[in-house]
């Protein structure tokens, strides 16, 4: 014969942390579910073929994300911006991002790829620097806003932490036709600056892990409840 007498105040508490560390377990599977579901959909995308800018611009919502498209139109390498990152071999890098202006006065920006330091200045590599009309076959990204520990930028040298489209444009005086930025694909460049091809995929993809530790922690909640109420003689399995 079982005989329970729960603490009321003991259980309410245990209660109330099961739902919320179940609850948070639940969301970690939804987490993974829609992390998989993105990362299909962008290397669907990354296949696809490559479009047109009327046709990408035609697509709904995220449906352009890392689709390529091909652009034609004259560099204004007067208004560059570095974005800084880390290359994968750790040394720090600055991304090119060039506005593009078609011959229809629209505006977009184009990373054009990664210059080490010694490179930031553009007479450095002057030869990669095309002044007439130029065809580009790049990568569509919306790319991320800058976060709350995002460093400012340094407006005096262009230099900024994060590819902060919108600030960009305004420190720029630019009017973008698109909130995003059109990574150039690893054709080879005079002088071999801006080294383009930069687009990097990676999706960390913790969520079941994340899960399975907010479920075990639920159950290890479950047993110091158990154990605690078996302690006190307040959980007793014997007969009748």
């Amino acid at each position: 014969m079982l005989r329970f007498r729960p603490y009321p105040g003991a259980t309410i508490a245990t209660v109330i942390a099961l739902v919320i560390l179940c609850g948070l377990g639940s969301w970690q599977l939804d987490r993974l579910q829609w992390k998989l579901a993105l990362i299909e959909t962008v290397n669907t995308n990354r296949k696809a073929p490559t479009l047109t800018l009327d046709q990408i611009l035609a697509l709904p919502g995220d449906a352009a994300q890392y689709r390529r498209v091909t652009l034609t139109g004259r560099f204004d390498h007067g208004k560059e911006a570095y974005a800084f990152t880390t290359s994968a071999g750790g040394e720090g890098v600055y991304h090119v991002l060039t506005p593009l202006r078609l011959d229809d006065g629209r505006v977009f920006l184009i990373d054009r790829g990664a210059v080490p330091e010694r490179h930031l200045d553009p007479t450095s590599r002057a030869a990669g620097n095309p002044q007439g009309l130029v065809r580009i076959t790049g990568v569509w990204r919306t790319p991320d806003p800058p976060g709350a520990f995002t460093p400012p930028p340094d407006r005096v040298r262009h230099i900024w932490y994060a590819r902060d489209v919108a600030g960009i444009a305004a420190a720029n005086g630019l009017k973008l036709a698109a909130p995003v930025v059109i990574d150039a694909d690893a054709t080879p460049n005079p002088g071999g600056w801006p080294r383009g091809g930069q687009t990097v995929v990676e999706f960390r993809n913790q969520h079941l892990s994340y899960a399975v530790t907010w479920f075990g922690l639920a159950a290890c909640l479950l047993g110091v409840w158990l154990a605690f109420h078996i302690s006190r003689g307040r959980l007793v399995w014997g007969k009748s």
